[in-house]
């Protein structure tokens, strides 16, 4: 369950810096990530620990915890050395309500904020997750997508006329938390399986039923067949055919 006193808390360490107009963190940490690993973690001293030649974001002395906001394949090494020692938890902040801000590089001018169409999905963390994927098995290891509602500020530095398509998003401010997701056994990943699927499916019906598009599906399917939570019957044409594994 999430603590949202906890969460405002971290916020106003964090934020009640000005943290949008200056460069942040020792180690060059966006907002998003600052505010979370103290969601997480409020004790700086658990923070930034080494272990193994690396800096864990957070060591409470019996579990690591890693805030990854994105570029999975970085937390490879650190999972190598950390999983044979302590359990490790790997957060993935994810946009579930976004709004987004413009900023005049010349001016520093704000944008009025504009509230994004697209909420947040489970089925976007896999992406990320297919780079750790040989992990996913390992005993020990947990992943949380936790979602939240930002605000992203972008410069207007992109190559349109508007500036805006090729832009740089310059930072995330989170405004609320709203759920939390765990995966730490492959009976978790069944739950992204929708209740509407037939009982034997290809990737196309599969990426009809999650509203999500094909190549989502099938990064999806290809982790969800390697965790054994769906497992390969046949081929329709080209097409592999999966059925649910209902036995753990």
């Amino acid at each position: 369950m999430v603590d949202t006193i906890r969460f405002e808390q971290a916020k106003e360490k964090i934020i009640g810096k000005d943290r949008l107009r200056q460069q942040i963190g020792t180690l060059s940490e966006k907002t998003i990530h600052a505010v979370v690993k103290n969601y997480y973690e409020p004790d700086d001293e658990k923070q930034e620990v080494p272990i193994e030649g690396m800096y864990a974001d957070i060591f409470t002395g019996k579990e690591i915890i890693e805030i990854q906001t994105r570029r999975f394949d970085q937390v490879r090494k650190k999972l190598e050395r950390f999983l044979p020692l302590y359990p490790v938890t790997v957060v993935l902040p994810i946009p579930d309500t976004k709004w987004l801000i413009w900023i005049d590089e010349e001016t520093g001018e704000l944008s009025q904020k504009r509230k994004s169409p697209k909420r947040g999905s489970a089925y976007e963390a896999f992406k990320e997750l297919y780079k750790i994927k040989p992990y996913l098995k390992k005993e020990g290891l947990t992943i949380v997508l936790l979602f939240l509602d930002m605000e992203e500020y972008r410069l207007l530095n992109g190559w349109s006329r508007d500036k805006k398509k090729g832009s740089s998003r310059y930072d995330r401010i989170p405004v609320r938390i709203t759920k939390e997701i765990f995966f730490s056994k492959a009976e978790d990943y069944r739950k992204l399986l929708p209740d509407t699927l037939p009982e034997e499916f290809t990737a196309a019906e599969f990426a009809k039923s999650a509203k999500i598009n094909s190549r989502q599906a099938g990064i999806v399917l290809n982790i969800l067949f390697y965790l054994d939570v769906v497992m390969r019957v046949g081929k329709r044409g080209n097409a592999f055919v999966y059925e649910k594994v209902i036995n753990y």
